[in-house]
């Protein structure tokens, strides 16, 4: 069955469309907006009515392609920026009300499980071992590790994501080493004296993971990570995002990325391939059983 999921995020609001059933799943069509619903919030932590129509539109727009496409069954799920928002549920009521897409806030542990899922299920080996999963939002992290396809036995959610650190600390195009150095302060407190399990294999899945095969190819170890962060540094967001084909939007947003990478690499005792699937793949293999 042709199925669709939107996933949306504190940066991002993605379409994925695909042919699944139990066995797999063959990818038709990945569009993504940025949404930037994170840095929407007002300042007693509400989603702003402006923000909230945008959303609507977007998703409206995105239902009615994956319909065009042939998709019969449609799941919305919804992270970090919704689940946080004093009005998060006035976002997912809007959706409902808009254009008829029920939206599930997921908690930070499901979201912990399905992006382990949809990068286990999508890995093209079986792990000799645990398999650990990184997946960095724009609103928090999570980390997940456990047995493939969809054992999950400890994760964590990290209050840092990509779009909350790079507003708070890297306001230089490109980021200058002082803002990059407190960026790593920050990131460093998030984690503060979390302990994790070292699995054999270690997987990052999201948008600034997927954008890093194009600077850094398919691994993540440190000197990947630190090679990418020079690169970052050494030109503004617009010419390295037409340098490497990337969304300057993406672009700005990778320096912090990587810094969570970086520390969260550190703390599985693992360099991170980065994964072919996460929360949506998983989203449709579960609804197709």
């Amino acid at each position: 069955m042709r199925r669709a999921c939107i996933d949306i995020g504190s940066n991002t609001t993605r379409l994925l469309v695909a042919d699944c059933d139990r066995d797999g799943l063959r990818e038709i069509h990945q569009e993504r907006a940025f949404t930037h619903i994170g840095h929407g919030l007002l300042a007693d932590g509400s989603i702003a009515p402006a923000k909230i129509s945008e959303v609507v539109e977007v998703i409206t727009r995105q239902l009615e392609r994956a319909g065009e496409l042939g998709a019969e069954d449609i799941h919305g799920v919804a992270t970090a920026a919704i689940r946080r928002s004093r009005n998060g549920t006035m976002l997912v009521d809007a959706i409902r009300r808009g254009c008829g897409l029920r939206v599930e806030v997921l908690s930070p542990q499901e979201e912990a499980r399905l992006a382990f899922v949809g990068a286990a299920r999508t890995l093209d080996h079986v792990p000799a071992g645990q398999l650990g999963v990184v997946d960095v939002g724009g609103g928090s992290s999570e980390l997940a590790v456990g047995t493939a396809p969809d054992t999950v036995t400890w994760c964590a959610s990290l209050a840092v994501g990509s779009g909350d650190l790079a507003g708070s600390c890297l306001h230089s195009d490109p980021p200058s080493s002082r803002q990059l150095s407190k960026a790593r302060a920050e990131v460093a407190q998030a984690l503060g004296g979390l302990e994790a399990p070292h699995p054999v294999e270690a997987l990052a899945v999201g948008g600034s993971a997927a954008s890093l095969r194009v600077l850094a190819g398919p691994v993540l170890d440190r000197d990947a990570l630190r090679e990418s962060l020079a690169l970052l540094g050494s030109d503004r967001a617009e010419q390295l995002a037409r340098r490497f084909g990337l969304a300057v939007d993406r672009v700005r947003l990778l320096p912090a990325a990587l810094l969570i990478l970086e520390a969260t690499s550190e703390l599985l005792g693992a360099a991170l391939q980065i994964a072919c699937g996460g929360i949506r793949e998983a989203v449709l293999l579960e609804a197709a059983g």
